[in-house]
């Protein structure tokens, strides 16, 4: 036999055999691993790895949504106060940014601004979205874009503007950079007109421009905000305007407000302060008082326009009749302290509650008080009390009137259980000291007694219009009813007529308003408090609250008038005048219906 050249290998032993199994298996073991690995990073990781590989070119923009318009009424239409004007945001991202100095430059100099600024600007680490210039033009704009700078964008953005200039600028307020309401209506109803921004999510390429065919990019469109129509009108804000200014500066007073209501729906018609401010410029005002709409955010001591309100809870609540004469003492004693009138008032002796509210008698104001309370010579506490009720729940001062301005003030009433010299306190706001309260709350007041006891809530929007087109009117809002009894407002209303009438005989010519129209009101001189104590004797502001109507009263004015240089007669020297002169605007040209006339 023939041996094999290829003999058959030598079989393995057990040891072997065992460590080539281990292998095979820490192999296995390995390959395993590997799988789960990739499994785990590519399919449920995936989402996490893939957006930090996008990371770098994903860039997020907030699309703003247009804000609503405002307009005011102009005859039976409506003309629009604020409207948009798109002009844009200039934008860096200096993760794009190579060469910033060259890049700062190019852009500085179509800007007109400090390329040092904007190349400082470019430099920053810690954001990735630093604006260089706001409200740049169309032109400008087109401009940049055309040099295709690397990491510069511009971001298209609406700012207000004003076709009426600087007309009713604190009811309007502003909008600020941010697009955030400051003041009076922008900031009462920002939420309204600033709608619900959309957002953009955009794939760049290396310089930061979006590649538009990506399928990354994901847009959510803006929801517009809402417009608002007012219920001023135009015609008469305009020249309620005018009024005020000519009757600031023949005063030579710091400041004044005026306004002109609807009593039998609540409606501001006209709202004005004087100085004002240009609503476009309002990043040029050094002075933020001039934002301030003071008809509706100062309270101040409303001085004897007071007695207006005091004699309608004393007829209502049956401790005095319109016929009720009484003896007034010239003078009372209040917690050491001496209440005394004007030189003007006729003096001490027989008087009756007309003469209280045309001589302005600050001792006839404390004594209708007293009856309140059923004890003349003391300021009881049921009288007190009861008068602390009229004011705050009948007359609503002491609280906000929920109108739609940014910073509306509540005022003050004090406490008729809590403090020291309470007699000589409410006697004090009987006649307008010792309390504080806007002139719009003055002349909701006085609306509420005069229509017949509803007090309606001061508003400025008359309806709301949705994206779609779509007006909804809104309703007057009824507050509390039975302010006062109807026969009370009737009462005040014929006594107040005669203030009118009787200051024109003694000489306040422009206070001629004939027998036809009902033309009534009250001046106001209140003492400045001195934060050292008590009150100045030489520094003074004035007031007036009025109607203007016909068989019904169909109009309310409220004046305030600073510190006016005309004596110490505040009310009838500066704000009578401005009422008088308002009384004729109405009854010349707005509709104002004569007695009889229907």
């Amino acid at each position: 036999m023939t041996p094999s050249l290829n003999p058959a290998p030598a079989p393995k032993t057990p040891q072997s055999a065992k460590r080539l199994s281990i292998w095979y298996g820490v192999l296995i073991f390995i390959m395993v691993v590997f799988i789960a690995r990739l499994f785990y990073l590519q399919i449920i990781r995936h989402d996490h790895y893939r957006a930090q590989a996008l990371s770098d070119q994903l860039k997020e923009y907030i699309i703003p949504a247009p804000r609503g318009i405002i307009s005011a009424k102009s005859g039976s239409g409506t003309v629009p106060v604020v409207l948009n004007e798109k002009l844009y945001t200039l934008y860096a991202d200096p993760a794009f940014i190579k060469n910033a100095p060259e890049t700062a430059a190019k852009a500085a100099a179509i800007t007109k601004a400090d390329g040092g600024e904007y190349e400082k600007a470019m430099k920053s680490k810690n954001s990735r979205y630093v604006v260089l210039a706001r409200r740049v033009s169309e032109d400008q704009k087109k401009q940049i874009a055309a040099l295709k700078l690397p990491g510069i964008g511009t971001q298209a953005q609406d700012y207000r503007t004003y076709p009426q200039g600087s007309l009713a600028a604190q009811v309007l307020g502003f909008v600020n950079n941010d697009g955030k309401g400051n003041y009076g209506l922008e900031q009462a109803l920002d939420k309204t007109l600033m709608g619900i921004p959309g957002k953009l999510k955009a794939i760049t390429d290396a310089e930061g421009v979006p590649l538009a065919a990506s399928r990354d990019n994901v847009q959510v469109d803006p929801r517009p905000g809402q417009d608002l129509v007012m219920t001023i009108d135009l015609g008469m804000q305009k020249t309620l305007e005018t009024i005020l200014k000519a009757g600031t500066q023949r005063a030579s007073s710091p400041g004044a407000s005026a306004l002109i209501m609807d009593p039998n729906t609540g409606a501001i018609k006209a709202m004005a302060n004087y100085p004002t401010y240009e609503p476009s410029q309002y990043f040029n005002v050094s002075d933020a008082n001039l934002f301030n709409n003071a008809a509706v955010s100062s309270p101040l001591e409303v001085g004897s326009i007071m007695k207006t309100l005091t004699a309608s809870a004393a007829l209502d609540s049956g401790a005095i009749k319109p016929s009720t004469t009484y003896n007034d003492p010239g003078h009372w004693e209040l917690d050491g302290h001496s209440i005394t009138n004007i030189e003007e008032d006729g003096g001490p002796g027989l008087h009756s509650i007309t003469d209280i509210l045309n001589l302005s008698i600050n001792t006839g104001a404390t004594w209708m008080l007293m009856q309140m309370g059923g004890q003349t010579g003391q300021v009881t506490q049921a009288a007190r009390d009861k008068w602390h009720d009229y004011m705050v729940k009948h007359f609503g001062l002491g609280q906000l009137t929920g109108i739609e301005q940014g910073y509306e003030a509540s005022g003050y009433i004090p406490d008729p259980d809590k403090g020291y010299g309470l007699q000589l306190t409410y006697a004090n706001t009987a006649f307008g000291q010792a309390m504080t309260a806007t002139p719009l709350q003055m002349a909701a007041a006085l609306s509420s007694v005069l229509n017949g006891g509803t007090y309606y809530q001061p508003r400025l929007v008359d309806a709301v219009v949705d994206g779609s087109g779509k007006l909804t009117p809104k309703k007057p809002v009824v507050t509390r009813k039975s302010v006062v009894s109807p026969s009370v407002g009737e009462s005040l209303r014929s006594m107040l007529e005669f203030a009118v009438k009787d200051h024109f005989k003694s000489g306040f010519s422009y206070l001629n308003f004939g027998d036809n129209f009902s033309v009534g009101g009250k001046t106001g001189t209140a003492e400045i408090a001195n934060p050292a104590g008590g009150y100045f004797t030489n520094r003074f502001n004035g007031t007036y609250v009025g109607f203007v109507g016909g068989d019904k009263v169909q109009y309310v004015i409220a004046v305030r008038i600073n510190e006016p240089h005309l004596g110490k007669y505040a009310g009838s020297g500066a704000a009578q005048p401005i009422f008088g002169a308002l009384a004729h605007m109405l009854i010349d040209n707005f509709n104002v219906i004569p007695r009889g006339g229907g």
